[in-house]
């Protein structure tokens, strides 16, 4: 007897164990028809005000700063946070904020204090929808609500105050809800019509109820009024051990007795009933415990039999009743879960997800079989799908994925057709694939691939594709240009569109002081990311007010490319005495950080291009070229070097033999008076030139010439580039064209002036119109550029001249509007291209005064 007892007190204490895992399998019982309760909406909750009392916050008079934070359902994405607010003994707020909730949802609201270096929690508060709901007869609609705030004073909960808030736009209907519908209460009244006790018949029914016995894990134990439930699996009602005890099914007239105070009818006509004071814990994190079964699954039949006892025998009335509420009702969500994974639902209706294979829960329901949840480097995430090998951006569903499959199916079926009826015919369509092809093997890491009868070609290199045949680009054969000889005008806009197929929402900032503007400019645009530099420029002039809707960007640009390619700064030089394009100095490395500075601008050269902005000064044509990643040739030689272009000339026109001139295949070249000697070929300084070989020795010492001490800057300077806007974008382009599109035209043609002006108070005919364009043609080209400078914010012109002149908005002609005084100066809207000239009394009052303002002015104000 005593060996007896003592192993009912063992096995009862295991129960008590197993409990904590089994106490959410016993609250996830799935109600039919509530799975439009789930469904979530929008509430608005004002902050209204808050009194804090912690005992945090000591006596004192000075202001407190604070925010409220409130939270639904625990869920980062549905946190929302009050501005902060300043106050002695209440805060004012008055702010709404909009929560995606759902009736079941809790509502955790969390009063925190500002302070310099952290913040404080001053006092939280909760509120359960669900009851706030069922007190209001399902109706929000400005409900006031008064929180007590609770905070933790030396391991004691103690009051913190007190926050008000209000409850508005959310009507729901109460039927819909668990614990909540007409029907349940139907049932519940007319079959149990003694549930409804008091707590004192509840703990005496409780005391007598006879003693069920559990299997889990392999462990058997006893607990007093145990109970069974029902979770679904895999789409499947399912008997989880450690839920509510089974009971006969009800009869029509009713069989008194029960512990619970809460009834669930199930699809196999039992019923369930589970004490509601049973509060089963959120689902865990992923590295934590789950409280779902145990990993051995649900009781075999012969467990089944020995844990409990044999129900009753059903009556027919009682069946066809339960049946009929149970088909009655809405069918719960049973789309297939992945292989190893539960739904289940918590008391107050919310579902989650237990995965049996690691031992967790989650809010989310799981992605379908063989897909995967990524993110990329910029933090967005992504959806895998290995079965296909594909990715996309939108959440697969169980539905999507049914959808997708069909219209695979379809498509397979539809292509099978098309091939089918492709064999009618007896030639082979020009888009296949030609054994021998004439032009040979495509180059290493090149693929050709054909879609909708057109052939295409795919870089994996880099990662790219084109219609153009590698093998044959960049040759030009007879007949009809390819796709790549097109118009300026259509290259242009081609990589207009990558540019804003590539854009990137919202804007970047660059603060910048005009006393130290390329510092400033070096130190922000090397600490952004390189894809955040694709987004709208925002330019701040410290010191000025002007706000920057492009034209501070342009002058900004204009004046950084101005000092970055500065000779004094020793990175480039100028290509001669009589050319003042420039190119990479040598001797840049006399400045230990060379290599990041014109990594540095190697960036503002690619955002200038990006965002169609113009620079000061160009480069030379062979650095156009290699940007192109096309090779120089000797007549590039002779813009750069003429000197070294005429003995070049002179080699290769003479006998070296007859002239008793003796070369190698090797080269000095003298950098910050250290000379040193490069070999142009292996051991060319032993291998003498010759009329056999002068055509190797001339091509190599050419190719030398480019690269010359700069191959380390020039590379620093590409891969700065790339990192804005792929090299491969260029491709279409030929150097001039680069110049163009990067430097813009520098010539003013008065008549297209005119011809694109448009005139605001002013008529054409107006007289100071006619004296503004009497000075401009007196202007010699430089002082017409400084005051296309001075209304635009920069020197140059776009390809179509004024009439692509970009504002703010796009394109924006010239505008000269009238306003103000004739004591005024002109003033200048460079975002709009906007001249504001004042109605000048005579032709030496304008001439006077706009050229003062062109000369003179700097900065942006505000109006």
């Amino acid at each position: 007897m005593i060996h007896f007892l003592c192993s009912v007190v063992v096995i009862c204490a295991t129960v008590l164990v197993l409990q904590s895992w089994d106490v959410m399998a016993a609250a996830s019982v799935t109600r039919p028809g509530s799975a439009q309760s789930t469904e979530k909406s929008q509430l608005i909750l004002k902050v209204v005000s808050a009194k804090p009392q912690s005992p945090k916050l000591p006596n004192r008079q000075s202001r407190l700063s604070s925010f409220v934070e409130v939270t639904a359902d625990g869920l980062t994405s549905e946190t929302k946070k009050t501005g902060k607010r300043s106050g002695n003994l209440e805060l004012q707020w008055n702010e709404d904020l909009t929560l995606n909730v759902t009736p079941q949802s809790r509502l955790d609201l969390k009063l925190w204090s500002c302070h310099t270096l952290r913040k404080e929690l001053l006092g939280s508060a909760t509120i359960d929808l669900l009851e706030t709901l069922r007190t209001h007869d399902g109706k929000m609609e400005n409900v006031q609500l008064s929180l007590v705030l609770q905070t933790e004073n030396k391991g004691s909960v103690v009051a913190g105050g007190e926050l008000n808030v209000c409850l508005d736009g959310m009507v729901v209907d109460l039927g819909s809800l668990p614990n909540g519908s007409a029907a349940a209460d139907k049932i519940l009244q007319s079959d149990r019509p003694n549930l409804r006790r008091t707590q004192s018949e509840e703990s005496a029914s409780a005391s007598h109820s006879r003693t069920n016995r559990l299997s889990v894990g392999g462990l058997h134990g006893e607990t007093t009024g145990g109970s069974r439930g029902s979770s679904l699996t895999n789409g499947e009602l399912s008997e989880e051990p450690g839920s509510c005890a089974r009971h006969p099914p009800l009869k029509s007239h009713g069989s008194p007795g029960g512990s619970a105070d809460k009834v669930e009818v199930m699809s196999n006509g039992m019923e369930s009933s589970c004490g509601a004071r049973q509060t089963p814990p959120p689902p865990s994190s992923p590295s934590g415990r789950s409280p779902a079964a145990s990993s051995s699954g649900s009781p075999s039949p012969g467990q089944e039999a020995q844990a409990t006892a044999a129900p009753a025998e059903p009556s027919p009335n009682a069946t066809s009743n339960t049946e009929q509420s149970a088909t009655s009702t809405a069918e719960p969500n049973t789309d297939s879960l992945p292989t190893g994974w539960e739904q289940r639902v918590l008391p107050h209706g919310r579902v989650y997800y237990v995965d049996h294979n690691t031992k967790t829960t989650t809010w989310e329901r799981p992605l379908p079989a063989g897909w995967e949840k990524r993110v990329d480097q910029r933090g967005r995430f992504y959806y895998v799908d290995h079965n296909t090998r594909t990715t996309t951006w939108q959440r697969p569903t169980a539905e999507s994925v049914r959808n997708y499959q069909q219209w695979q199916s379809q498509r397979s079926q539809l292509q099978g057709a098309m091939h089918q009826f492709s064999q009618r015919f007896l030639y082979q369509p020009s888009g296949a694939p030609v054994e021998n092809d004439p032009l040979g093997a495509l180059p290493p890491g090149w693929e050709k691939r054909q879609d909708n009868g057109r052939v295409y070609f795919v870089n994996h290199n880099t990662r790219t594709t084109q219609w153009d045949d590698p093998r044959t680009q960049g040759s030009r054969q007879g007949g009809s240009p390819g796709a790549y000889d097109r118009s300026f005008r259509w290259k242009y806009h081609q990589f207009r569109f990558l540019c804003h197929s590539n854009a990137l929402p919202s804007h970047v900032k660059i603060s910048v002081s005009r006393q130290t503007l390329f510092e400033d400019s070096f130190q922000q645009i090397m600490n952004v990311k390189p894809y955040d530099l694709r987004r709208r420029l925002y330019i701040i002039m410290r010191g000025e007010e002007g706000l920057d809707y492009g034209g501070i960007a342009r002058e900004w640009f204009f004046l950084l490319s101005h000092e970055v390619l500065n000779p004094m700064y020793c990175l480039f030089e100028y290509a001669g005495k009589n050319n003042y394009c420039l190119q990479i100095n040598p001797a840049s490395s006399i400045n230990p950080d060379h290599l990041t500075y014109f990594r540095f601008i190697g960036r503002f050269i690619a955002m200038a291009l990006y965002h169609g902005k113009f620079i000061d000064t160009g480069f030379t044509l062979p650095f156009y070229k290699r940007m192109l990643d096309k090779k120089p040739t000797l007549k590039d030689l002779e813009s750069i070097d003429p000197e070294f272009y005429n003995s070049i000339m002179w080699v290769k026109e003479n006998n070296l033999a007859e002239c008793g001139v003796e070369l190698y295949f090797a080269q000095d070249m003298e950098i910050l008076g250290k000379v040193s000697t490069h070999q142009l070929k292996d051991d060319g300084e032993n291998e003498l030139v010759t009329e056999e070989n002068k055509e190797e020795y001339i091509s190599l010492l050419t190719d030398w010439r480019f690269t010359r001490g700069v191959e380390e800057q020039t590379k620093a300077f590409l891969d700065g580039f790339n990192e804005v806007v792929p090299l491969e974008w260029l491709r279409y382009f030929d150097e001039k064209e680069l110049e163009l599109m990067l430097c813009g035209m520098q010539e003013i043609d008065l008549a297209d002036w005119q011809k694109n002006t448009i005139y605001r108070h002013y008529t054409k005919n107006s007289k100071q119109i006619h004296w503004f364009w009497q000075v401009v043609k007196e202007m010699d080209n430089e002082k017409r550029i400084r005051l296309l400078q001075f209304v635009t914010g920069t020197c140059r012109l776009p390809v179509g001249g004024f009439q692509e002149l970009i504002g703010s908005n796009g394109p924006q002609k010239f505008c000269i509007d009238k306003v103000g005084k004739e004591t005024w100066l002109p003033r200048s809207h460079t975002c709009f291209n906007r001249l504001d000239l004042p109605p000048y009394k005579s032709l030496e009052q304008l001439r006077e005064k706009l050229l003062f303002a062109i000369e003179e002015t700097e900065g942006f104000g505000q109006e």
